[in-house]
């Protein structure tokens, strides 16, 4: 059996990782040693409905355990929650955001990196339809070279979750699988409740919008020169299982679909389009180095 744990059981990637572990005749060698969570509530609950052990403390199974599934809504835990395992070498999945600083992301990818574990996760949005085919479309210049395109995800600023970073990495991870997870710089225009944000690279821009609250607003659109392409992204079962499956693959010896800097690239992004909406100008995207 693989053993592994859920930290941070607060969302719906544990309700469906759990449910899969339980449903689905092809995980059946997966054993959830417990779930654990700050939200005492949440941890007693996620554990009642699947029927799985909760844990006293988020470091009490190290050393037991053959995989990590890190979910908290907040992603300051994210870092402190995988730390203690990271030693283990035991693969990693890691929700979005990955972190909230970039020191935490730094600091996590140089201790993975080092301890050669396999890790993945981030917005499940990069496992849609949608934005798989543009990306492969992205690659390929199919349509001739892409000269810009358009994002559009909801903003959860006000749960208390680590404010604009709680969702934002959706938007950013799709525009940063489509169209190159190293942009420039960005500026940041706040708009009333919502963020319209402009991802500079070297030739070309792409606009994304920040939409509060608003749950349906999942779109991506590629513009290449000889024709424009996108549709809506759609958030269902098939991506949540399309991650866990990407998990399961850690924990049978696969490797990470993502290098360790790309894995983190995001919190750059994000840290820089905060300090655009801060300041009013026109941010440079931190470098990452390893």
């Amino acid at each position: 059996m693989k053993k592994i744990v859920i930290l941070g059981c607060e969302n719906s990637h544990a309700n469906s990782f759990l449910g899969f572990i339980r449903d689905d005749k092809r995980f059946a060698d997966v054993e959830v040693l417990g779930v654990y969570s700050d939200e005492k509530e949440a941890m007693e609950r996620v554990a009642t409905q699947f029927n799985v052990p909760t844990m006293e403390n988020y470091d009490s199974a190290v050393g037991k355990v053959d995989g990590v599934v890190i979910t908290a809504r907040h992603g300051d835990n994210h870092y402190k929650y995988a730390a203690p395992y990271i030693s283990s070498g035991v693969p990693m999945f890691i929700d979005k955001p990955i972190t909230v600083s970039e020191g935490d992301a730094l600091a996590l990818a140089r201790a993975l990196k080092e301890n050669n574990v396999a890790v993945t996760g981030g917005s499940s949005c990069r496992h849609d339809k949608m934005v798989l085919e543009l990306k492969a479309d992205a690659e390929n210049a199919v349509d001739g070279d892409t000269v810009g395109g358009f994002v559009a995800c909801p903003l959860n600023s006000k749960m208390g979750y680590g404010g604009f970073y709680f969702y934002s990495q959706h938007l950013v991870e799709v525009v940063s699988d489509i169209f190159g997870r190293y942009p420039k710089s960005v500026k940041a225009y706040v708009s009333g409740e919502n963020v319209n944000v402009v991802f500079r690279y070297e030739n070309y821009d792409v606009n994304g919008l920040f939409v509060e609250g608003g749950y349906n607003c999942y779109y991506a659109l590629r513009t290449a020169k000889d024709k424009s392409k996108g549709g809506a992204i759609t958030i269902n079962l098939d991506i949540f299982m399309a991650e866990w499956e990407a998990f399961y693959n850690l924990l049978n010896g696969g490797k990470g679909d993502l290098s360790y800097e790309d894995f983190i690239a995001p919190v750059f992004v994000l840290n820089a389009i905060e300090r655009s909406m801060q300041s009013g100008n026109e941010e440079t995207v931190g470098k990452i180095s390893l």
